[in-house]
């Protein structure tokens, strides 16, 4: 016995100056921690919201989206703050434009002047043009006798008795001062110094000097001058001077098209066109104006250029965005309320009250939303509803009409959860009926109703830019992604300017595909029977 128990201590102590041996026999050292069986920290325990958390970002698709839908957010509300420009902010630019500067006619009608104080009508004016065409000296009108005298070439005068009431003219008599009138005894023997190629005559107690072109001056002085053509500014403020007339005349006669006149104002180039129609030829000038900077390209001012209304693209986009998502959170907010309380109740006290609230949910299933929308959006179009209180009502319209599907997904769940038994305890603590549902019920729906909200927000923004591109949704001053694409109903706009349109239908693209993934992203999340 003795001899066994030597061996065994003798074992003991190979074994202990084993350096293996050491190792696995060897307790916890003093630096290591000190673990009880029964101690919380030995098992790492996640809350449900951080099992949901990481099960979403280990789906790459759905963290792909989440990305997107940050860069979205920042560059609809951070970009729209930082912009140095505002949404409505108009840019202009300088360009040479030909305008309307006057209209030129030869004057091939007889036209009339009264004497002072004289009755020249209508009626009788009718009269001496039928006199003239047949010859006649005189004509009677109302027991009176006229006489009709040929003064000149083409000039007539008119007379009742011994007294002259009014001339017919074709020549044109224009003074050479603006403002300057032109009494009946100046043009009445100016005319008849012309038409008879006299050099001069009197006229208000002064002589007047006048040349084969028809120039009159006095004293040495320009006062007027006579022509067939009567040339006249579009601007009733713009003042012809006999120069460019006679300038605009020689063009005419001559076929020119194009034609320089310099003036006080500088030097001008002019465009002449006929129309054959109205028998006027018409004078465009090329003037630098000062107009809108529509649909300029890409530059260091404007990275996306300018839209139809000389506004920065870029601008417009971030305020597009920003008026997009706010509109699509909204109305889901809106059909998320009344769906969660609608289906809610159905869902809590079924029978009678479930059947009426799933029927009138079959109505708002059968309702033809489109239509009702391009109605109401025409009928805001014709009262010219403010483009605020317009996209107040848009958001109430849509979440009004889209709230049926939510309450049917809340009572179908509400309707599997309430026969579980902690229902069965809230009824016999004596809970009350609106907490049992909306602080019980409703939290073990809400995995599910922000999966459907997700998922919704994306099919609202693209109906908002549906009718925002019909001219029904969100109007000018207000930008959306909708009403900017709105742009390309114009194939020139189209084909040519790639920057308006584009980047608009990206971001819609892309917005949309990003709730998408992150609502697939979340229904994996949220599913318990997910593999792990």
């Amino acid at each position: 016995m003795r001899d066994n128990m030597d061996d065994l201590k003798d074992k003991n102590a190979l074994d202990a100056a084993s350096p293996a041996a050491n190792a696995d026999t060897a307790g916890p050292s003093q630096n290591e921690p000190q673990y009880s069986l029964n101690d919380d920290r030995r098992v790492k325990v996640l809350s449900p919201g951080a099992m949901v958390a990481k099960r979403f970002f280990r789906n790459g698709v759905a963290v792909f989206g989440m990305v997107v839908l940050i860069f979205m957010f920042v560059f609809s509300f951070i970009g729209g703050i930082i912009s140095p420009y505002a949404q409505d902010e108009k840019f202009f630019t300088t360009e040479y434009q030909l305008k309307e500067y006057a209209g030129v006619s030869r004057n091939e009608e007889f036209r009339f002047a009264a004497a002072d104080g004289q009755d020249f009508g209508g009626a009788v004016q009718a009269k001496v043009i039928l006199a003239v065409s047949q010859n006649a000296s005189s004509f009677q009108y109302r027991d009176a006798t006229y006489t009709v005298t040929e003064e000149g070439r083409n000039f007539y005068s008119v007379s009742l008795g011994d007294t002259v009431i009014g001339i017919a003219f074709k020549d044109i008599v224009s003074m050479s001062t603006e403002g300057a009138a032109v009494s009946f005894d100046f043009r009445f023997n100016a005319l008849k110094a012309y038409t008879n190629d006299e050099s001069s005559f009197q006229a208000d107690g002064k002589t007047y000097h006048l040349d084969s072109d028809g120039v009159m001056s006095e004293g040495g002085s320009e006062v007027g001058f006579i022509s067939q053509y009567v040339v006249q500014s579009v601007m009733p403020d713009v003042f012809l001077t006999r120069d460019f007339k006679e300038k605009v005349v020689e063009a005419v006669e001559s076929g020119t098209s194009e034609f320089i006149y310099t003036s006080e104002e500088g030097e001008h180039e002019y465009v002449i066109s006929y129309d054959p129609a109205a028998k006027v030829w018409s004078v465009r000038q090329e003037t630098e104006t000062y107009v809108f900077d529509t649909y300029s390209s890409p530059s260091k001012k404007h990275w996306l250029g300018t839209d139809k209304n000389g506004m920065d693209m870029l601008t417009r986009l971030m305020y597009g965005g920003r008026v997009s998502l706010v509109i699509g959170f909204i109305v889901v907010a809106i059909s998320a309320f009344l769906g969660v309380i609608m289906g809610g109740i159905s869902g809590y006290f079924g029978g009678w009250v479930d059947n009426l609230i799933m029927r009138i949910v079959d109505v708002f299933y059968c309702i033809p939303s489109t239509p009702i929308l391009i109605i109401l959006g025409s009928t805001m179009d014709a009262m010219r509803v403010d483009p605020t209180i317009r996209m107040l009502y848009l958001m109430l319209i849509l979440g009004f009409l889209g709230w049926a599907g939510i309450a049917r997904l809340v009572r179908g769940q509400i309707l599997s959860l309430r026969e579980q038994e902690f229902m069965t305890a809230t009824e016999a603590c004596g809970i009350s009926v609106s907490r049992r549902i909306f602080r019980h019920l409703i939290p073990n729906v809400i995995p599910q109703l922000i999966v459907t909200c997700t998922m919704s927000l994306g099919s609202t923004i693209l109906t908002e830019a549906t009718l925002s591109f019909l001219g029904l949704g969100v109007k000018f001053p207000f930008a959306s992604w909708g009403n900017i694409i709105n742009d390309v109903n114009n194939t020139h706009v189209l084909t040519t300017y790639w920057f308006i349109w584009i980047p608009a239908g990206v971001l819609l693209l892309l917005t949309v595909l990003a709730f998408n993934l992150v609502g697939d992203g979340l229904r994996d999340a949220f599913d318990p029977k997910m593999k792990r």
